[in-house]
């Protein structure tokens, strides 16, 4: 046998390097953001309750209606109310009469003691007299403003806009006792809604860098917007903005308290329900998208498998961020001009070469949508 027939034989049972399909990654400005979990809560939410005591004579609405500020909404038993502001005036008229008579009989002594027909002792008295009348008509004023204000309170009006549960005392009871305050209604205002939820400190911290490019005050000035969906909604639909964050973090939980605020005119968001929240973290610029499929797991962490110059693979390192459609954004470990391995992942061995099939650029993932 030749030498040149043993070195074809050699070089035929050598498979050829097994095709992969390669990729660079996209170069795109990408928004990132952060998602969490929350709960909606009414904006306001007031307990209406008896502030005098009485009989409930009359409830002037239907259990779940809107009302206005300022509605009728309960009438308490009046008579002995009105009967009480009757007497405080009259109390007032008295003291008036007294006044006038203190004040006459003042200026009358006070000529008679020029004349020496009246001594200094009778004018300081009554001096003393219509120093102590205006005092009391004072006091009886007084009483009578009390008697028009307690009497106010028995047209029980709602305090704000809002809807009104149902009522939770019935006609002809006695309500508003002395030391047991009778609540005799709720209405809570849910537009706009709140919604609530907490961020833990990794995030928190990628909040506050997008903050830095913002005024002071941004958040209690409504200029971070925030998105929420409820379970049936596809993305996040409803748009608002961020406007309270607690001052400090939980030390038992190690997160904050954060508040967004949104329009609600159907009023079709109640109060209570489940909300996934997407807040703007920072902006990335340039970011570097690879496919999903492409980024695998080992006890190392995330990684790609890339192609070299001399069509070599290996295996390299990388964090990955924002989920952008089916692409994922890699914040370290890839630069723009790397072919990363997106078919064939199963033929292709660190270390060992392969036929790389470049695979034209996809038009870039559209940019990613608070509300998507």
């Amino acid at each position: 046998m030749s030498i040149g027939g043993c070195r074809d034989a050699k070089e035929a049972a050598t498979p050829p390097p097994p095709a992969v399909t390669v990729a660079k990654p996209v170069a795109e400005s990408v928004a990132n953001y952060l998602d969490f979990t929350g709960n909606t809560a009414a904006t306001q939410k007031v307990t209406v309750m008896a502030r005098v005591e009485g009989y409930l004579e009359k409830i002037h609405f239907t259990d779940g209606q809107q009302v206005k500020k300022g509605d009728l909404l309960f009438t308490i038993q009046q008579a002995q109310y009105q009967a009480q502001l009757r007497q405080a005036q009259a109390q007032v008229a008295v003291q008036k009469a007294a006044l006038w008579h203190a004040t006459t009989e003042l200026r009358r002594y006070t000529g008679l003691v020029r004349q020496d027909a009246a001594t200094q002792t009778q004018v300081d008295h009554w001096q003393t007299e219509k120093d102590q009348a205006r005092a009391r008509l004072i006091s009886a004023q007084a009483q009578t403003e009390i008697a028009q204000l307690t009497l106010s309170y028995t047209l029980v009006r709602a305090p704000i806009d809002g809807r009104i549960g149902r009522h939770l005392v019935d006609q002809g009871n006695l309500v508003g006792g002395v030391g047991q305050p009778t609540a005799l209604a709720e209405i809570e205002q849910i537009d706009p809604i709140y919604v609530y939820f907490t961020v833990d400190q990794r995030e928190l911290l990628q909040v506050i860098e997008r903050q830095k490019t913002l005024p002071r005050g941004a958040i209690t000035r409504g200029l971070v917007p925030v998105a929420f969906g409820l379970l049936t909604d596809n993305g996040y639909p409803h748009q608002g903005h961020l406007d309270f964050a607690a001052i400090g973090i939980a030390p038992t939980t190690g997160t904050l308290q954060v508040r967004g605020v949104f329009a609600n005119r159907d009023q079709a968001i109640l109060p209570g329900l489940f909300a996934r929240v997407r807040v703007s973290a920072l902006e990335q610029k340039d970011a570097l998208l690879i496919p999903g499929d492409a980024v695998r797991f080992d006890q190392q962490g995330e990684y790609v498998l890339v192609v070299n110059a001399k069509n070599v693979v290996e295996r390299r390192g990388v964090k990955v961020g924002l989920q952008v459609r089916d692409r994922l954004v890699v914040s370290e470990g890839l630069t723009a001009d790397d072919l990363v391995i997106v078919e064939g992942l199963l033929q292709a061995v660190p270390g060992r070469a392969v036929s790389p099939n470049p695979v034209a650029s996809t038009e870039p993932a559209a940019r990613a949508k608070p509300g998507s």
